[in-house]
């Protein structure tokens, strides 16, 4: 384990030294009531001594101990969007001034402590997914809603834009804390695994099998984690258009691959279903892993690998194959 913090440095607190000292340098529109969200306002970002202010004050906790990861966190709306800095023809410029301060804060601070993991959060989660803002950090907080069927939805939009390296995706408790849905500890951590993988949880209440799950899912996404978040990533089936998900992953070299099927409800007599592969060399042999049996390239793509018949709500199942030399 190492050393992280959550922050907002873009908040101000009505009750704090910095308000009082300065109540001009939040977005306000004079006469006009401050709207506050969680007890804050939000600092003016356009104004040079704010951007001041937040990069000394960053800085001076970052350079206060062994810090290697931050939670940049900015949970409410924009509202009476005026800065007192700018005459009046001049404030339907704030917003985007706003984040031309913002980068600037993000660019000064991140080049200042490059060891510093720096993941970007909004809104309960993708708010702030911009391209902007992954200049300066390589990762999102992709959503609160951590289920594991609304995360197939959630992941599968979201890799349509951004890149799997950059989405957050963490094993959290059961019932889920939005939804209350119970899902088991296999299913959670196989769609986290196709994210920035992590937990957020409490060990200690985990049973014994439990532990020797999680063990085994690190251990597991260590040897894919290379090619889950820096090889070709194919989408097989969308949790948008049936009762079931699916999708891949291809080492850069085309030696790994690594596909993901995921079943949302369970249906009775459901039909002998293939799930056709993406990505492979079709001239090629590829040998399953887990179970020794080899298959043609072409053979995975065209014809399909024949789907275990899955027994309950919610299942997931891996396929691993390696390239023949």
């Amino acid at each position: 384990m190492q050393f992280g913090l959550w922050f907002e440095p873009e908040m101000v607190s009505r009750d704090s030294e910095l308000y009082r000292a300065h109540p001009d340098w939040c977005l306000h529109v004079p006469d006009r009531t401050r709207s506050e969200g969680r007890n804050q306002l939000i600092l003016d970002l356009t104004r040079p001594e704010v951007c001041e202010y937040i990069v000394e004050s960053v800085s001076r906790v970052l350079g206060s101990a062994p810090i290697t990861y931050v939670k940049w966190d900015m949970n409410r709306h924009l509202t009476e969007i005026g800065s007192a800095a700018l005459p009046s023809e001049r404030q339907r410029e704030t917003a985007h001034r706003y984040m031309l301060g913002l980068y600037s804060v993000m660019e000064r601070i991140t080049s200042s402590f490059p060891h510093v993991l720096f993941e970007s959060c909004s809104g309960g989660g993708g708010g702030r997914f911009d391209h902007g803002i992954l200049h300066y950090m390589p990762q999102t907080w992709t959503s609160d809603n951590t289920d594991a069927i609304v995360r197939l939805k959630i992941q599968f939009g979201t890799s349509l834009v951004y890149p799997i390296s950059s989405m957050g995706a963490h094993v959290s408790a059961v019932p889920n804390h939005m939804i209350h849905r119970v899902t088991s500890l296999k299913m959670r951590g196989d769609v986290a695994m196709s994210g920035n993988f992590g937990y957020e949880l409490d060990l200690t209440t985990f049973t014994e099998e439990e532990r020797e799950l999680a063990i085994q899912q690190v251990a597991l996404y260590k040897e894919l984690r290379e090619f889950v978040q820096f090889g070709l990533f194919y989408r097989l089936l969308s949790p948008f258009e049936g009762l079931d998900a699916a999708w891949m992953f291809v080492s850069e070299d085309g030696k790994d691959v690594l596909a993901c099927y995921f079943n949302i409800l369970a249906e009775p007599n459901s039909p002998f279903q293939m799930l056709k592969l993406k990505g492979l060399d079709p001239e090629r042999n590829y040998r399953n892993v887990d179970t020794d049996e080899l298959y043609g390239g072409d053979e995975l793509m065209y014809s399909g690998l024949a789907l275990p018949l899955q027994h309950g709500d919610f299942q997931s199942k891996f396929f691993r194959f390696r390239m023949e030399e």
